[in-house]
């Protein structure tokens, strides 16, 4: 269906800039001789003509006398603007994308920035290919419920679902006010107030079962945004009610890695030279994603604040330890 789509994007392309070639010459074309030489239907033309009038705004006026179309101004296709830099821009994005291959928004975001780049890539398409994403995981997002969910969003509607969590496993019926959805490393989450539970949620789409629209309508709070929840933190979907202040040494080569980015937006790093240790500081609300990230680090890593974390994250180091011990 993808190639069938990319095709056709690209015949039309083809006949926009033959189209756009010829009115550019001056030769008063006529949709019927445009038909003729490209080969197609005349009504193919005619909605050819009516794209580039509504989509690119080209000033296409007939003359009656000349029996053909002409330019009532000088006009160029914005296509034929697209700069080298933009096109590897273009292209760059697509690559991050791919993050959600077999997603809805990666299908629709692909079928436009082919349809930019089919105009500009002749005889160039491998320079697209030098920046790219590794392979990685993907997960499949059934097509029905995110669309199920965009258009509940769109219309404010709450939406009732079949939902096995992380933690309990066991399905459970909810009726969700669906504010957002969340792309997170290549994950889809829907986040919304959950009903049952008289609180904001995070659900996995790929978790959702049975997904149904109501007729109940809901009005859309001003702080929706997923965003706000985090207290600053960046560590992506997770959570909570209450934000902490985290902090946490790095060793070795972790003194490095954590100046590399931007964890929180109130972060403080510290380097500790005479002791071999860059301490960060920082408030987030994200918890769980946190102590991922630290452990991730194994030994180049040791959380000091708060309280909780430290007896947590010594929680899990003893749990690997009996794993390791069989």
């Amino acid at each position: 269906m993808t190639t069938k789509r990319h095709a056709d994007n690209h015949l039309m392309l083809e006949r926009l800039m033959n189209i756009h070639a010829k009115i550019k010459s001056g030769c008063y074309p006529s949709a019927k001789q445009l038909a003729f030489e490209l080969e197609v239907s005349l009504s193919t033309i005619n909605r050819d003509i009516e794209f580039l009038k509504d989509r690119f705004n080209a000033p296409i006026v007939y003359d009656a006398k000349q029996r053909g179309i002409f330019y009532s101004e000088d006009y160029d296709m914005p296509l034929n603007m697209i700069s080298p830099a933009d096109l590897m821009t273009l292209s760059t994005a697509k690559q991050l994308l791919s993050h959600y291959e077999g997603t809805p928004v990666f299908e629709d975001a692909s079928r436009i920035i082919d349809f930019l780049c089919d105009t500009q890539t002749a005889g160039n398409s491998s320079f697209l290919n030098r920046i790219a994403l590794p392979p990685s995981p993907k997960i499949i997002v059934d097509e029905k419920i995110w669309n199920l969910i965009v258009k509940a969003m769109q219309k404010n509607l709450k939406i009732e679902f079949d939902y096995n969590g992380r933690w309990q496993t066991k399905t459970s019926h909810r009726k969700v006010r669906p504010y957002q959805i969340l792309l997170d490393e290549g994950r889809c989450f829907l986040f919304g107030f959950s009903e049952e539970r008289d609180s904001e949620r995070i659900f996995l789409l790929s978790r959702i079962k049975k997904l149904t629209l109501t007729e109940e309508t809901f009005s859309l709070p001003k702080d929706f945004d997923f965003n706000s929840r985090c207290a600053g933190g960046k560590f992506g979907t997770f959570l909570a009610e209450d934000s902490d202040e985290f902090v946490i040494d790095f060793y070795n080569d972790g003194r490095q890695y954590v100046k590399e980015c931007v964890w929180a937006e109130n972060q403080k790093i510290t380097d500790y030279d005479d002791e071999n240790r860059t301490e960060i500081s920082f408030v987030s609300s994200q918890g769980l994603k946190i102590r991922e990230w630290v452990l991730s680090q194994g030994a180049n890593a040791r959380p000091l604040k708060p309280e909780w974390f430290v007896k947590d994250w010594k929680k899990q180091l003893e749990e690997m330890r009996k794993l390791a011990e069989g």
